[in-house]
C-alpha cells in the first residue's frame, strides 16, 4: 500500500494506541522505525511486536530538556506525535492541576517536539488530536480547546516550517488501552452505544488511524491538513 523504505521515523507515543498501530504499519513498509515514550517497559514490550531493525528511545514528551536534547541529533523524513497523558472530565471535575498537565502534555509537547525535533526538508510532522474539536461533549471542554489547538498549530506551521509539510490527523472514540480502567461491562456498553450511532456501526481500530497517518505521510502534496478519522461521528 504505501512505501517507506529506508525513511526513518521517529513515533512519539509509539508504545501504544494509536502510535505503536502506524508503527507496525511503517515497520511493515520498510521504514526504519524508532518509537518513543516514557516508560522503557512498554517501548521494550511494543518493540518485541516490531522487525529487528527498529529501535526506541525513551523521552518525556512534557520535558523540554529532553526535547531540545534532541536539536543535534538525526534529522528524520517523517515525525508522528500521538503521545498524551489527557484525562476526561468536565470543567467542574478536573483539578486545576489535572488540566495544565494535560495542556502539557498533548499541547505544548507537540508544540516542543516540532520547534526542537529535527525534521528533513522533503520530510513531515504529523500531530494526532481528535474530533472532539468539532464535536465536544458535555464534559470535554478540556479535550475540545486542545483538539483545536493542535489542529490550529498544525495549519500555522505548515506555513512556518515550510517545505516541511504539517498535518493533523483527528480520530474518533477507538477501541484502546485508554479505556483498560473501564470495567468490560461498562467499556462495551459505551461502544455498542457509539456503534449504534455511527453511520459505519462500529467504533474505531488503531489500525484504521494508522492507515490515514501513512496516508499523510506518503502524499507530497497535502500540508496544513486535518484529516477526521472518526466513522462519521462528526455528522451523526
Amino acid at each position: 500500500m504505501f512505501d517507506f523504505k529506508d525513511s526513518a521515523v521517529l513515533v512519539i507515543g509509539g508504545s501504544s494506541g494509536v502510535g505503536l498501530a502506524t508503527a507496525m504499519l511503517l515497520d511493515r513498509q520498510g521504514a526504519k522505525v524508532t518509537i518513543a515514550s516514557r516508560n522503557l517497559e512498554k517501548l521494550e514490550a511494543a518493540r518485541q511486536q516490531l522487525s529487528n531493525g527498529a529501535r526506541y528511545l525513551q523521552l518525556d514528551i512534557t520535558d523540554t530538556e529532553q526535547l531540545r536534547a534532541l536539536t543535534d541529533g538525526p534529522s528524520w523524513d517523517h515525525v508522528v506525535i500521538s503521545a498524551a497523558d489527557t484525562p476526561m472530565g468536565s470543567i467542574t471535575t478536573l483539578l486545576d492541576d489535572q488540566a495544565r498537565r494535560a495542556m502539557d502534555s498533548k499541547f505544548w509537547g507537540a508544540y516542543n517536539a516540532a520547534k526542537y525535533i529535527p525534521v528533513h526538508a522533503q520530510g513531515s510532522i504529523t500531530f494526532v488530536a481528535g474530533y472532539l474539536s468539532v464535536r465536544p461533549g458535555k464534559a470535554s471542554a478540556l479535550q475540545s480547546a486542545i483538539n483545536s489547538a493542535l489542529e490550529a498549530l498544525g495549519r500555522a506551521l505548515a506555513l512556518e516550517l515550510a517545505p516541511v509539510r504539517v498535518n493533523t490527523l483527528s480520530p474518533g472514540l477507538l477501541d484502546t488501552e485508554l479505556w483498560d480502567g473501564l470495567s468490560e461491562e461498562k467499556r462495551t456498553a459505551m461502544f455498542d452505544t457509539a456503534a449504534s450511532r455511527l453511520p459505519v456501526g462500529r467504533v474505531g481500530l488503531p489500525s484504521d488511524v494508522a492507515k490515514a497517518v501513512c496516508f499523510l505521510l506518503d502524499n507530497g502534496y497535502m500540508s496544513g491538513s486535518t484529516v477526521y478519522v472518526e466513522g462519521g461521528g462528526r455528522i451523526a
